[in-house]
């Protein structure tokens, strides 16, 4: 079997309203899938993280960088595969858009071989240690409006997540320490003490505010603290861990084994967010997985994007193993983002339906059962909403 082709697709459409975190606000909605075909007629799916311009400049990388480096090779040898593709380019960055284009590559190569074995992929990865998955709604988006305004909206959609059925919910902060903190009061407020609530900063804080703002998240009982400060700065991370009650997570804008090495022997995280469509796809994930566990540090993945994130990060959280292990472990939970998106609702010819798995089963999902990822894109979906 030979690799013939590889494609991006650049999907994306008007969102029915404007939406923003810390770092900016924006109208659209995109998704960059990748489509491997091989000689044998069986085609593997997979997905580059970064929106927008991101993603049409990720397209480029992945269709006249990787995709010359890897034609004609067995798409089995997926890890011969990373290797070669990430030593050829070492040399123009470890990090960022080369990761997250070779990260849809290896996802695609994943699926093919799930295809080829007639295996789910978290069977191929070597079983599952859950039937199914706790998952958290993920709302409660910036707007560009008063902050008054923005509390209100914040307590109805904290109790309308709550009321979905998810098991635990997140919203963004960035408004500034001040009203951040009243945003988050809301949140606790509206959903009640025993409803576990997360919020996360995407950066925008210095440690000083950090700290300001996690002291409150302390007596408000977060869950998580995410992404509080600059991903560069891991001697802040610890010390936030060290002087704070709430757990401090993050890691979505690291990649590779050796990047997250750094950041674990930091000690910064109580909680890991690798994004696997970043960091370098499934035979990079694993191995930081691999990283994180051997530093006693637990995992949540971060999932943003199309159904085939989202596919793919199922199989690898049952695939997940228990840490620590016992009759009630710890487990990780499933990132799903209940603002409007197309890409995930209506790409595949079988929907995921999330959302209707989590009123039915008590906040808990299972992971599609068919070979590969177990999902197939629709075509005529993609040509429909395809910008490049």
């Amino acid at each position: 079997m030979k690799i013939i082709k590889v494609t991006s697709h650049i999907l994306q459409y008007d969102m029915p309203e404007q939406l923003g975190y810390s770092q900016q606000y924006y109208a659209k909605r995109s998704a960059h899938l990748v489509e491997v075909e091989t000689d044998d007629g069986i085609t593997g799916w997979g997905e580059c993280f970064g929106p927008g311009n991101i993603a049409i400049a990720n397209k480029s990388i992945v269709e006249n960088v990787i995709q010359p480096m890897i034609l004609g090779d067995d798409p089995i040898d997926r890890d011969v595969i990373w290797h070669k593709v990430y030593n050829l380019m070492r040399d123009h960055g470890q990090k960022g858009m080369p990761m997250q284009s070779l990260s849809g590559v290896d996802i695609a190569l994943w699926d093919i071989a799930g295809k080829v074995a007639k295996l789910p992929l978290y069977k191929l990865i070597g079983g599952a240690h859950r039937k199914d998955i706790s998952v958290y709604g993920y709302g409660m988006m910036l707007r560009p409006e008063p902050i008054e305004q923005l509390i209100s909206r914040f307590a109805d959609e904290a109790v309308a997540i709550k009321d979905m059925g998810f098991s635990a919910t997140k919203m963004k902060i960035g408004m500034g320490p001040k009203d951040d903190i009243r945003l988050a009061e809301t949140v606790r407020y509206s959903v009640g003490d025993d409803f576990r609530f997360m919020a996360d900063a995407n950066h925008c804080y210095t440690t000083s505010d950090a700290f300001y703002v996690g002291r409150a998240l302390d007596e408000l009982g977060a869950y998580w603290f995410e992404e509080p400060i600059a991903p560069e700065d891991l001697d802040g991370y610890r010390e936030l861990r060290q002087g704070l009650k709430v757990n401090i997570s993050g890691g979505e804008a690291e990649f590779n084994r050796w990047g997250w090495r750094g950041l674990l022997e930091a000690r910064g995280l109580d909680i890991a967010q690798p994004e696997v469509c970043a960091l370098g796809g499934i035979s990079e994930y694993l191995r930081v997985l691999a990283l994180c566990h051997a530093h006693f540090t637990p995992v949540v993945n971060h999932v943003w994007g199309s159904a085939i994130a989202v596919a793919t990060n199922m199989h690898l959280l049952m695939a997940m193993p228990d840490l620590p292990g016992g009759l009630h472990p710890w487990e990780p939970m499933l990132e799903f983002d209940t603002t409007d998106n197309k890409f995930r609702d209506e790409l595949l010819t079988t929907p995921l339906d999330i959302q209707s798995q989590v009123k039915q089963n008590g906040g808990r999902v299972v992971a599609p059962v068919g070979d590969g990822l177990g999902v197939e894109p629709d075509r005529d979906f993609i040509r429909h909403y395809k910008i490049h």
